[in-house]
């Protein structure tokens, strides 16, 4: 049977479930992080180390302003109501991408929840906020340039945004069927689902036979 340590989301789907709905694409962006929340505390239940979440990839600029400024809110907001009780679960909130090119009021709430949550250890979330992979390996490769490093997988490991454990299982919702530039590097041995389900009607039950499934694959990282 194999070990769950970590487990990562890109959380598609969120806009055409709003249009879907009759709505627009900032409800589904609204029905998305009520699904994150509940992933959250399924993966409390599950006993899931880390949890990662694709938030805002750097492709996203492209998006119309109105709809990026909303989903900088959501963040604001969430956060600000969140913050006890990921304080009070004993979470570790960290944060992944080329995060100084983020907005100052947003630069400011991902370092307050840094600060406040970096001590605890019941369950560690990365969100990946203006992350893209390609970038991630380029700057890690800078980084170890700088510190007149030899390029080795070792160095590049250790120079990535996060030095979080690589992810066992990708989860992408909305049935698309590439990885749209998260975590290339990190994703070379994980076991991916695809699945047609929009990210807001991602359910624990749903999580549970993803799970399941893994814990019976045969992983032979090239072996036999």
């Amino acid at each position: 049977m194999n070990n769950l340590n970590h487990i990562a989301f890109i959380m598609d789907g969120n806009g055409r479930w709003g249009l879907k709905k009759k709505r627009n694409r900032n409800y589904g962006h609204l029905a998305g992080v009520k699904t994150v929340q509940k992933i959250i505390e399924a993966s409390i239940f599950f006993k899931i180390p880390i949890v990662s979440f694709y938030v805002f990839s750097t492709e996203n600029w492209r998006r119309p302003k109105s709809e990026i400024n909303y989903l900088f809110n959501l963040i604001n907001v969430y956060f600000n109501r969140e913050i006890k009780n990921i304080i009070k679960n004993n979470i570790k909130v960290v944060f992944s991408g080329r995060l100084k090119n983020l907005p100052s009021k947003i630069k400011k709430i991902l370092k307050n929840v840094t600060n406040k949550t970096k001590k605890n250890n019941r369950l560690s979330i990365n969100l990946a906020i203006n992350y893209g992979s390609k970038n991630e390996v380029l700057d890690a490769l800078k980084k170890i340039n700088y510190k007149s490093q030899k390029i080795t997988e070792e160095n590049v490991n250790k120079n990535l945004y996060s030095n979080l454990s690589f992810p066992d299982i990708l989860v992408r919702t909305g049935g698309q069927k590439r990885l749209s530039n998260f975590m290339l590097w990190q994703l070379a041995y994980t076991e991916i689902f695809f699945l047609d389900k929009l990210w807001p009607d991602f359910k624990k039950n749903d999580l549970k036979k993803i799970i399941n499934k893994y814990k019976k694959i045969k992983r032979n990282f090239g072996g036999v």
